[in-house]
């Protein structure tokens, strides 16, 4: 493959369309991408008629409205280009109409209670401010997607909406700046986090099959502690798959930048270059699809779980944020001397205020079953929301509150020691990957999503809590006497009242849990903690007065991740059954005999010959086995009194937390110790060990 040549051939990107459209259109279009705004339906005929011919070109055959539905994943319906001629042939067709619009059954769709079942009408609309693309020979169209009643049903509309509040607001206080943008656009590059595991050791292994994570397992003998694996060289097998992934990302037009081997074995991540937030998160979806699918071509699984393997690393998924001016001006780059940049401070104690003021919605935003395995492990962020902003940023931060003056530290060239390497630039801050939301240069990184979900929901949070820190900030200089004056007063407040939030140190210590009690920040250590304050009345209010969410939709959205949350561990409660019930206790017993046969066979010689380590092994496992029996039935009952529940999807949640999940943590405990004596030969299914390292 030759990149140059290669890159975005699968995409009705700026340069297509310059080509294929007239000039007054592709104008029309261009501007729609860039400032997002709205495109004339007058055009929309042309616009289809262009894109239709292309995808033909490169061996399209059929058209999908590509939307992402509150399931989590992407969807789509495939419609052929062809249509009756009225001569017993067919012409090609894909009209402005179908391109702008499309209708889809929404009934089976998660909606949370936004509309009955047999309430089936649902519709997807346009997004041109993303670009359409081929896959498969398929042209997706990305699109939003609404009930009837106009309820936003998928993750893209808010977003969408999210990303025309903070413009609106920061375009507010550019102005008072006296400086003239059109658009201010949130732009995101995810690093994304993945394991791979051979596609024969998955196909025998069910609860990865049916849940993403191994619910049985036993710690193998070497797991991450030599820190080997980490920007290790990379296996032949696994170069091929990164290899022939890129390749694939590259036509699509994704910026695949960054790979290399993570923490644990078989562990690994890829990074994106920055896109607007809502290309960012297509484009991730994309990437987590396309994962899949080459790693099936080299026989390999990839795995998106938060917590694949108990005892090694998990997988996150680092949201990278920033404001981007239509001039290119990122918003969130101090520049050379900080302290003097007041337009960068204010957009600075901006964020400060949204996060501390909503870290609840932060936690919301990344809140799932999987994640909870991964929060807080010594190997991610902790529950606990808190800002790393770095010791010079902190330090002007305490000059403007007190009011006194900042004495720049200059920085100095990093000496290593040999005189045969270059001095090395050093940074202002050292980084700190312990932090949830760490100002990281120029960006915030929001550490805490989990690697399998989307990046819609933190990015329309972060975008949303923004606009509104900005919006308060407006209000608050709007009219103002002297502005310079009124400026430095309201950063000197905004520090004061927020500064709570900002901690620099170890998020992983006990000491920093009884600090952030003392200074009142949040701890949501599960998801089921965490997702009933989503409807707090100052959530719905923020979300209503920026027009990201209604109430009915901020229900339904509750009700939904609930749900998720509760199916989730129910599937993996009832695979647990399966598997001790079907695999583990057959295995078990079959052992047991082996062992009760040797033992009579000994004994039965008369020659003295010692019984002892099988006697005492069998005495082991078969108190073992009891128990397992038992906790068997428990987590049966557990799941069954589970499904008599009804009502209040939050009691529903805890309870699955509470009853259902300590009723799985106890079985799998007794499997895994019976893992350790039961002979290899009979255990059904293949141990840690080799699945993280036959690749």
């Amino acid at each position: 493959m030759s990149l140059p040549s290669e890159f975005g051939t699968m995409v009705f990107n700026d340069s297509v369309m310059r080509a294929r459209l007239p000039a007054d259109i592709y104008e029309a279009m261009k501007k729609t991408v860039n400032m997002g705004t709205m495109l004339d339906p007058g055009i929309a005929d042309e616009v289809a008629a262009a894109m239709r011919d292309w995808a033909i070109e490169k061996g399209a055959t059929h058209y999908t409205h590509w939307f992402q539905p509150l399931s989590g994943v992407t969807a789509e319906k495939h419609d052929s280009f062809i249509s009756p001629s009225g001569d017993g042939g067919y012409i090609m067709e894909f009209s402005g109409r179908e391109l702008i619009r499309g209708e889809s059954d929404a009934s089976s769709f998660p909606s949370g209670g936004l509309r009955a079942t047999f309430e089936a009408r649902g519709y997807t609309a346009w997004d041109p401010t993303s670009f359409a693309f081929i896959k498969e020979d398929i042209l997706c169209v990305p699109t939003a997607f609404c009930s009837y009643g106009g309820e936003a049903l998928d993750m893209k509309t808010p977003l969408l909406r999210s990303m025309a509040a903070v413009n609106r607001e920061a375009l507010r206080l550019l102005k008072l700046f006296g400086a003239r943008y059109e658009c201010v656009t949130p732009t995101v590059g995810a690093e994304q986090e993945y394991f791979l595991i051979d596609r024969e050791i998955y196909n025998e292994r069910r609860d990865i099959s049916y849940t993403g994570r191994t619910l049985f397992g036993a710690k193998p003998p070497k797991g991450q502690e030599l820190d080997d694996h980490y920007y290790g060289s990379i296996r032949l097998r696994i170069s091929a798959f990164m290899k022939d992934l890129n390749k694939e990302l590259w036509k699509l037009g994704i910026f695949a930048k960054t790979e290399h081997n993570e923490a644990a074995p078989a562990q690994h991540e890829l990074a994106e270059v920055y896109s607007t937030a809502n290309v960012a998160t297509d484009h991730n979806q994309l990437t987590m699809e396309i994962m899949r699918k080459v790693a099936k071509r080299h026989s390999l699984t990839c795995l998106l779980h938060e917590k694949p393997f108990e005892g090694v690393n998990g997988s996150g998924k680092h949201n990278n944020w920033a404001l981007a001016t239509d001039t290119g001006v990122n918003l969130l780059n101090p520049g050379e001397t900080p302290f003097d940049n007041a337009q960068f401070l204010t957009f600075l104690v901006a964020v400060i205020r949204a996060v501390n003021e909503y870290q609840d919605l932060l936690r919301i935003s990344v809140a799932s079953a999987g994640n909870d395995h991964r929060l807080g492990a010594n190997e991610a962020p902790p529950a606990i929301i808190s800002i790393y902003i770095g010791e010079e940023l902190s330090a002007i931060l305490e000059a403007l509150e007190s009011g006194t003056h900042y004495d720049k530290v200059e920085v100095t060239p990093l000496r290593v020691g040999v005189d045969a390497l270059p001095p090395i630039p050093k940074d202002s801050t050292d980084r700190n990957r312990t932090s949830p939301f760490a100002f990281t240069g120029n960006k915030f990184e929001f550490r805490m999503p989990g690697a399998s979900q989307s990046i819609a929901s933190p990015n329309t949070v972060l975008n949303t809590i923004v606009a509104d820190s900005l919006g308060h900030i407006a209000d608050e200089l709007t009219g103002a006497e002297d502005f310079h004056t009124a400026l430095d007063e309201l950063i000197r407040t905004t520090i004061r009242e927020n500064k709570r939030i900002i901690f620099n140190g170890n998020g992983y210590s006990k000491d920093w849990e009884e600090e952030a009690l003392r200074r009142g920040l949040s701890n949501y250590v599960s998801t089921a903690e965490a997702l009933p304050h989503f409807t707090d009345a100052k959530n719905v209010a923020l979300f209503e007065r920026h027009g990201v969410f209604s109430r009915g939709e901020m229900r339904s959205r509750l009700e939904i991740m609930l749900q998720s949350y509760s199916k989730e561990i129910n599937i993996e409660a009832r695979t647990m059954l399966d598997i001790a019930r079907r695999d583990i206790l057959p295995a078990v017993i079959g052992f047991s005999k082996l062992l009760a046969e040797t033992i009579n066979a000994k004994n039965s010689t008369q020659a003295g010959i010692s019984a002892e380590a099988e006697t005492r092994l069998l005495k082991r496992i078969s108190k073992l086995a009891d128990e397992l029996y038992l906790q068997t039935g428990q987590l049966a009952k557990a799941v069954d009194d589970a499904a008599e529940l009804r009502g209040d999807e939050a009691e529903r949640s805890r309870y699955f937390r509470d009853v259902v999940f300590t009723a799985m943590n106890d079985l799998r405990a007794t499997a895994d110790e019976l893992e350790m004596m039961v002979g290899n030969d009979y255990w059904p299914y293949p141990s840690y060990g080799t699945i993280l390292y036959k690749v």
